[in-house]
């Protein structure tokens, strides 16, 4: 996947920063091929992480004053609809951090993307095969508000959307009476929650999942009957969700979760010995390291 991206970029049809490519180590195609619902019109859903330079990570070894400089941060480089010859990519590829940090709160696009078959995965490195290994660290119980809160805004797309005439999706509704995509997406992302709760893990293309969004696509759901689904299985899953022992929030692994990043970014940069510095510690451990010095002092005088 690497070479197209380079060749893409060679025939200026995208512009990711100079640097990016090469430092990318997880590409994955999402969507409904990872879902087991693609058809020969389906677009190519990319998501992936880069690990940045070192100066956007660390960028207090390079000069950088808190307060003073403006900060040179990457969170993401995004481009939409890149035709190539008979195929049309979507590319979303994150910094590592802002990746971590969105899988961290349970973001339901990044689980997925950590989640999906090793059919789907385009490019991967040592680094990545890490996380993907760890990937169950990121698993807490907050992630039912989210995809709860994702799947009511795809029903609220799907009542309130209009498309724009003549595109696939106005072509959907035409032939089915309402954007069927939007109700599998709304199905999916509840059918998901509740094999994270029930199950603590996350089989994108589970066979029984993927009949079911297939029917919702193809209109052999209703309008009325994808609404009721959605209303009846939300108050289901708030009973699981009380039942479930997965972790109440990021909180209780993210010790592990901040190793694992230390870990992947000195795996990268070899040695980070040099960045990581009184400088980079947070206001509380450096206020915390004050008091012991001042207890210290104090001790010393008394003895």
């Amino acid at each position: 996947m690497l070479k197209t991206l380079n060749r893409l970029k060679k025939e200026n049809k995208i512009h990711p920063p100079e640097w990016l490519i090469k430092n990318t180590v997880y590409l994955c195609e999402m969507g409904s091929v990872a879902y087991g619902t693609a058809n020969d019109s389906s677009d190519v859903d990319v998501y992936g992480f880069a690990i940045p330079l070192k100066e956007l990570v660390f960028p207090h070894a390079f000069g950088y004053i808190y307060g003073f400089d403006k900060p040179n941060e990457f969170e993401q480089w995004q481009q939409h609809h890149v035709k190539d010859n008979t195929k049309e990519y979507d590319f979303s590829v994150y910094g590592m951090m802002k990746f971590f940090r969105l899988v961290t709160d349970n973001n339901p696009n990044m689980i997925d993307a950590l989640f999906v078959p090793r059919r789907c995965i385009l490019h991967t490195t040592q680094i990545s095969e890490l996380i993907r290994e760890n990937r169950n660290l990121f698993l807490h119980k907050g992630s039912w508000h989210k995809f709860k809160g994702y799947s009511f805004n795809q029903i609220s797309k799907m009542k309130n959307k209009i498309p724009e005439p003549g595109s696939k999706r106005d072509l959907l509704v035409e032939k089915c009476g309402f954007d069927t995509k939007f109700g599998a997406h709304a199905v999916r992302l509840l059918s998901e929650i509740e094999q994270i709760m029930t199950e603590h893990t996350l089989v994108l293309d589970q066979d029984g999942r993927r009949q079911q969004l297939k029917a919702i696509r193809n209109g052999e759901w209703t309008y009325n009957e994808v609404i009721k689904y959605v209303s009846d299985k939300e108050k289901q899953l708030e009973e699981v969700y009380l039942k479930c022992d997965l972790p109440y929030s990021p909180a209780d692994n993210l010790p592990q979760i901040k190793k694992l990043l230390m870990t992947c970014l000195e795996m990268w940069y070899e040695d980070t010995s040099n960045l990581i510095t009184d400088e980079s510690k947070s206001e509380a451990e450096k206020k915390l390291q004050a008091i012991k010095d001042i207890v210290n002092t104090y001790a010393s005088k008394l003895h």
